[in-house]
């Protein structure tokens, strides 16, 4: 006999799940965009165009900044069967994409190579026709779930609808509004927001401030709302590098670790790195720590190490014009913050492996006050580095120009002020 056993329940942090439904026009595309953008916060953003390569019109015009655009990596596909959906999710898992979009999900369900084709498809192979084609098909519609709602990141779907109709007693009766999909797709999805002319209202929500909640053109800020509910839960991901950094590890826990991260589809998922800072994977630590739990010559790192004469310890430029000794403990940086740095940085050309000094030097200018890694930065810290990144990284082509001399001028005030303090210094005896 089986033996189960009850755990208490623990709220994790979680990725948002959005459906945005309405007739063509009613703005599904822009507003999956705009809230995308507040979704990624600097990551980046891929959208599944089945709509014969509508979605570029929101794109940027080279030489025309001028012109309103949406910036976002766009994978067009006509044939829209389930294997291609989970071929396409695959490749944003890939890509590290913040947020993948999939406009519209309606050709999934009733479009060249969807379910309903499938169907039919299956029927003429085997006895009992379309009836009996159902239940391969349900299993691929599975597996296509399982792989579009199980992606590490944000997941925004667009669904057509249009007019439902009946014929009873010889006279057609408008019964209102029908989505282009399976009965009850909704239930897949966190928030389902219905589009009219540009406003979108909630209709269906598992986050109580948002029930309801009717806005003109949602966009990033309605985005924030969404996130800040996302949020209130334990980061799944920084709870998996938390036990591999603390003391004890062994190497059946990390295998164990491993199993649960392949289970929740995050070994993907882009981390920096606890001690180096380097941006890597969730997947890349707990087979390096792993690892080193197994063979004990090769002990774990859980702090900064000793150099020796063949491992010269690798820092930042100190940054010696401001107190480095903080006056009280404070929130150290976050998970979130963390994963977010590599892409800010990249925009503004500092996201290579070997710029890690540079990254480091930038940071502590930015911060005041020189260190070894962004693990050692309070939660104030990151997000003023972020905030400082978003505004370069905003500047186009002339991002990673503009961000180098900004730190050049921080560098040469630094310099100045130590300059000075070293004149007005009293003459050594």
């Amino acid at each position: 006999m089986t033996e189960f056993s009850f755990a208490p329940a623990t709220r994790e942090a979680a990725k948002a799940r959005i459906a945005l439904q309405g007739p063509g026009g009613s703005g599904k595309t822009k507003t999956a965009l705009r809230m995308a953008e507040g979704l990624a916060a600097g990551g980046a953003i891929g959208l599944v165009d089945t709509e014969r390569g509508s979605a570029l019109k929101y794109a940027p015009v080279p030489g025309r900044p001028d012109i309103e655009a949406h910036e976002f990596a766009h994978l067009s596909m006509a044939f829209c069967s389930p294997e291609n959906l989970i071929a396409a999710v695959k490749a944003a898992e890939e890509a590290r994409l913040a947020v993948l979009i999939i406009d519209s999900w309606s050709h999934f369900w009733a479009g060249k190579g969807g379910l309903l084709a499938r169907v039919e498809e299956e029927g003429k192979k085997i006895n009992g026709g379309k009836f009996s084609a159902w239940a391969p098909v349900n299993e691929m519609e599975q597996d296509m779930l399982d792989a579009l709602l199980g992606f590490p990141g944000h997941v925004i779907v667009t669904m057509r609808t249009k007019n439902d109709y009946e014929l009873t007693g010889g006279k057609v009766k408008k019964l209102g509004v029908k989505t282009v999909q399976r009965e009850g797709a909704e239930y897949e999805v966190d928030v389902v927001i219905d589009m009219v002319a540009g406003t979108g209202t909630v209709t269906k929500t598992r986050y109580t401030p948002l029930d309801g909640a009717s806005v003109h053109h949602p966009g990033p800020e309605f985005a924030e709302t969404i996130l800040e509910q996302l949020g209130q839960g334990v980061d799944p991901v920084q709870a998996i590098v938390d036990e591999l950094v603390a003391e004890g590890l062994t190497y059946e826990r990390a295998l164990e670790l491993y199993a649960r991260a392949d289970a929740r589809n995050l070994l993907t998922v882009g981390q920096m790195h606890p001690v180096s800072g380097e941006p890597t994977t969730l997947k890349a630590l707990i087979l390096e720590y792993g690892t080193a739990v197994k063979a004990p010559a090769t002990p774990v790192t859980t702090a900064t190490t000793t150099p020796t004469s063949t491992q010269p310890e690798q820092t930042a430029p100190p940054v010696t014009s401001v107190d480095t000794t903080p006056d009280a403990p404070s929130t150290p940086v976050t998970a979130p913050q963390m994963r977010m740095m590599h892409a800010c940085f990249a925009k503004v050309g500092l996201g290579a492996k070997d710029a890690r000094d540079e990254r480091l030097r930038a940071t502590a200018l930015i911060v005041g006050r020189s260190i070894n890694s962004a693990n050692e930065l309070t939660k104030d810290e990151a997000q003023t580095l972020l905030d400082t990144l978003t505004n370069y990284g905003e500047r186009g082509d002339a991002a990673a120009t503009e961000f180098a001399a900004m730190v050049q001028g921080l560098a040469d005030a630094a310099a100045g002020d130590l300059s000075g303090r070293d004149q007005h210094a009293p003459n050594a005896a």
